[in-house]
């Protein structure tokens, strides 16, 4: 599933190509949509809340839209051809002068713009949002704390904390405070715990103006981050073999969800590692995407 930089780039660069324009074509290809026609309707803005986009039309509606683990939306100049299969499509928006095309977006639904908070109503304060000051950041704070047995890692991740955090920025961010994914939030200094806040916002924040995804400020291929994606490699503090083990989320994609660490550079609880202290038997894991979507 993206970072929640990858979807507030996504909605910027949406916005930049179609709010104030016309749609010259307006088509929705999801079950349940297919009955609608936006051609006509003017965008007003597109805006991200975490990892959700809303595409708001002057007649009082928006489009909202979910990557999930595969969705996307490409910007293309009319006339130039897509890159993309055509039963993969699920919307196009059209105006004169661009075409964004949405990619296996699983999750689109067109509701009253008053009603978004049907969406993202229960989620934690945006870790990019335009509204972050330093109350969000002891919202936040609150909210990572409300659950002291729960695992750092697992924390991390619940958008009802914070929304904007993904896998990879999970990892980054355990390691750089020094604790493994498993700690539980109980356990972490009060230092450590402002850290972890102000890391989520710190990370996706560097990179949210770019597609490529740097923790390390390194932007050159393979040296972008300092734990993810690497098992079964050297650590970059102390040569130790990054190490990867599943951590439950408690979703439904859990079965998906990978935590990398190393075990000397972050001490503290985590899975027995088996034949090796890679995991994965020892054997260098096949290695999960961060590249981010176009657009």
């Amino acid at each position: 599933m993206p970072e929640g930089d990858t979807v507030f780039l996504a909605g910027r660069r949406l916005d930049d190509a179609l709010a104030g324009k016309e749609l010259t074509r307006g088509e929705l290809r999801h079950p349940r949509l297919i009955q609608h026609d936006l051609a006509g309707r003017t965008v007003e803005q597109v805006v991200s809340v975490g990892k959700h986009l809303f595409t708001r039309f002057d007649d009082g509606r928006s489009l909202h839209s979910h990557f999930r683990m595969d969705g996307s939306w490409h910007l293309y100049r009319p006339g130039r051809p897509w890159r993309g299969a055509d039963h993969d499509i699920r919307a196009i928006l059209a105006t004169e002068e661009r075409v964004a095309v949405g990619f296996r977006l699983h999750d689109l639904e067109l509701l009253p713009t008053d009603e978004e908070d049907r969406f993202v109503g229960h989620l934690g304060p945006d870790l990019l949002g335009d509204g972050w000051d330093d109350a969000a950041a002891a919202e936040v704070l609150r909210r990572l704390r409300a659950n002291p047995d729960r695992e750092l890692g697992t924390a991390l991740l619940d958008q009802r904390v914070a929304c904007g955090v993904g896998n990879l920025y999970k990892a980054e961010i355990c390691f750089l405070l020094k604790v493994s994914p498993w700690t539980k939030v109980g356990d972490l200094t009060e230092k450590q715990a402002v850290d972890a806040v102000t890391w989520s916002r710190k990370l996706l924040l560097r990179n949210a103006w770019r597609p490529e995804q740097s923790t390390t400020g390194d932007l050159g291929e393979g040296a972008q981050h300092w734990v993810f994606e690497r098992g079964g490699r050297g650590c970059r503090r102390c040569r130790d073999v990054v190490a990867v083990a599943r951590q439950d989320d408690g979703t439904k994609d859990a079965e998906d969800r990978v935590a990398y660490f190393c075990p000397t550079c972050q001490p503290g609880p985590h899975p027995e590692l088996p034949r090796g202290r890679g995991g994965h038997g020892g054997r260098r894991p096949q290695q999960q995407t961060g590249r981010r979507a176009r657009y």
